[in-house]
């Protein structure tokens, strides 16, 4: 019997309620209507293997089929169906007062509402100008029916003749939604959202190719796997798997470093497999790379809320049912679950890097230098994560060699510790550049450690926080005596006068664009007249501010280098000698003498400030000089 009636709401029209509140990005729709689809077909199983439904269940697929010149689209599949009287229950009675009330009173709950008011199935309206329902139900003596609706809040619903149960709901694409009629837009669609469903689902035929063209074959083309990889036992899958569906996921990515296996049902329920990447010098970029599934539909590449910051860097996939999704699926909330499931993954990553560290140390030394970003970020911004960390972190010194920070203090202490026993770990950031100062440390039989992470700044200050007397200095940061102090050093005696022109002195001759500290020490005849460096403390600030470290007035400070004058140098008592005589001017004094611009030069040159004219200027007095010396 033909009927008619007002979609049960109470508002003059749901359709832009769902349009602005629950669905703003239109492709959703095929994901719902598939999935219901789906959940349609796992119910008829259910029902055959506890023996209810007795019958041939016959092929149990979801099949998706576009007409485009009639810009139709109709989903397919062979479930329980529904009866009349279903189908006013769960597509007539969509019950609430006002689009305001509604999003009020499920703010807090909105993950429940999606199986129970038939949302998903709305959905279809935002592409479709109508949308109709031809369904019979699984049910012994059920008639078929249509129902059919053209956005408005009335509907019709009437007997008809399907034969066969199950659901096809045919949509008829609006003219400013015609992007869905076309087949490439419906395949991206499919393989996006649907390539891991766990019913077939099925979109037009395989193709060939046949005398110069693609045509299609007689077998279906099922887009999806129904068995993911993260849904089968570990115990039989080999690394090759895990490798196979990691390019799959990700065809253009390098091959990963480790993997996981993730797998739980208490106190909820989590499959999954993350990888480690290879992850460049550069956090940003390797974000969002995790895909969050839902009993094998897909939801979000977007996971910051349901992840620790850093295991975003992670890639992969995640599977849950627990966690918690408001009414469009596509958005996450935040509850007791997602907290536990967090903890449980981070967990679960610092278990496996534990692992390898105590069963594979030498795998893990050659892929360090690809996973060290993601440790120190992890161990940066998660507390428990750090606790954890500590022992399977490792630190590479100049010459190739790890070791965990445990071993490394004990194997410096003897002769890296201060006067205020304190020991020091020395570093460098640049091999190359720095490659002076680290030879006058590797002379005094200290090791050096290689620091060439943008995130070292910060995780300097960690570890001399979490390590019990230690303190971080960077190899040319200082002279090396100065560093590692052994006893007090005795300095030159100088008044506050002779302080002051000696100041005047080296400043006339160095850049302008930097602030400068002169002062005088006593560094040996042997070692060079003038020793530049910068604070560890300014420095290191300076960079985490760089890197938004919530210290950004250091980031507008100038740059400021310490000029070490070693009073011991023949050169420089020479300078300071002839600088007496000219007290009256000293600045002039500084500009005409030329020993004094060469020591300085070449201080610059070493520590890569010596640019533009200054170095043109330095290169031709170098020249005049060697001239001189050999056609004297």
């Amino acid at each position: 019997m033909a009927t008619s009636g007002k979609i049960g709401v109470t508002t003059e029209n749901i359709f832009p309620v769902i349009k602005k509140f629950l669905y703003s990005d239109h492709e959703i729709f095929l994901r719902e209507l598939v999935a219901n689809a789906v959940d349609a077909t796992q119910k008829m199983k259910a029902l055959a293997a506890s023996g209810e439904f007795n019958v041939e269940l016959g092929e149990l697929s979801v099949r998706i089929e576009l007409n485009e010149a009639d810009r139709t689209l109709k989903i397919i599949d062979n479930g329980i169906g529904m009866t009349a009287e279903e189908v006013d229950k769960y597509i007539n009675q969509i019950a609430f007062s006002s689009a305001g009330e509604f999003l009020e009173k499920y703010k807090d709950q909105l993950s429940s509402i999606i199986g129970h008011f038939g949302l998903g199935f709305y959905s279809a309206f935002m592409v479709a100008e109508k949308v109709t329902i031809e369904t019979l139900s699984w049910k012994e003596g059920a008639k078929a029916v249509k129902w059919s609706c053209d956005g408005s809040p009335e509907y019709d619903m009437e007997d008809c003749e399907k034969s066969d149960r199950g659901t096809v709901i045919t949509l008829y694409i609006a003219e400013d939604e015609k992007e869905f009629a076309q087949k490439s837009r419906i395949e991206s669609l499919l393989n996006k959202y649907c390539k891991f469903m766990p019913v077939p689902v099925i979109f037009g035929k395989e193709q060939e190719w046949k005398d110069g063209k693609y045509v299609d074959t007689n077998k279906d083309n099922v887009i999806n796997k129904v068995e993911p990889l993260w849904a089968r036992k570990p115990a039989d899958l080999k690394d090759e798997d895990y490798n196979e569906f990691y390019k799959a996921l990700y065809p253009m990515a390098d091959e990963p470093l480790f993997h996981i296996h993730l797998n739980v049902d208490y106190p909820f329920n989590l499959t999954g497999i993350l990888y480690f990447p290879k992850i460049k010098n550069n956090v940003e970029i390797s974000r969002n790379k995790i895909q969050l599934y839902c009993n094998q539909m897909f939801v979000t590449d977007s996971v910051d809320n349901i992840v620790p910051d850093f295991l975003t860097l992670l890639h992969g996939v995640i599977d849950s049912p627990d966690i918690p999704l408001n009414v469009s699926r596509s958005y996450l909330q935040s509850d007791a679950n997602v907290k536990k499931i967090s903890t449980y993954i981070t967990k679960k990553v610092a278990d496996r890097l534990d692992e390898i560290f105590r069963n594979e140390r030498q795998q893990l030394e050659e892929k360090w230098d690809n996973l060290k970003l993601f440790i120190e970020y992890g161990m940066l911004s998660d507390e428990k994560f750090c606790d954890r960390a500590m022992k399977f972190c490792l630190l590479k010194n100049t010459e190739g060699k790890y070791f965990s920070i445990e071993d490394y203090k004990k194997a410096i202490e003897g002769e890296q510790t201060d006067k205020d026993k304190k020991t020091v770990f020395l570093y460098a950031t640049d091999v190359e550049g720095q490659y002076t100062f680290i030879e006058a440390a590797k002379n005094r039989g200290y090791d050096v450690l290689l620091l060439d992470c943008q995130l070292d700044s910060h995780f300097v200050n960690l570890l001399e926080a979490k390590v019990e007397n230690t303190r971080f200095a960077r190899v040319d940061s200082d002279s090396i005596d100065n560093l590692i102090p052994k006893e007090d050093r005795v300095k030159p005696e100088m008044s506050e006068k002779e302080q002051e022109d000696l100041s005047t002195i080296f400043k006339a001759v160095l850049p302008k664009d930097n602030e400068y500290h002169v002062h005088a020490d006593n560094l040996g005849a042997d070692a060079a007249p003038i020793l530049i460096t910068q604070s560890e403390f300014m420095r290191r600030y300076r960079e985490m501010s760089a890197m938004g470290g919530g210290m950004n007035f250091y980031g507008e400070m100038p740059a400021m280098y310490n000029i070490t004058v070693n009073m011991e140098n023949p050169l420089v008592a020479r300078i300071m000698e002839a600088a007496s005589s000219h007290k009256e001017d000293l600045a002039a004094f500084a500009g005409d003498n030329e020993m004094l611009r060469q020591i300085t030069d070449l201080a610059l040159l070493a520590n890569g400030m010596l640019k533009g004219k200054d170095l043109s200027d330095f290169i031709a007095r170098s020249s005049k000089v060697v001239e001189d010396a050999y056609l004297k």
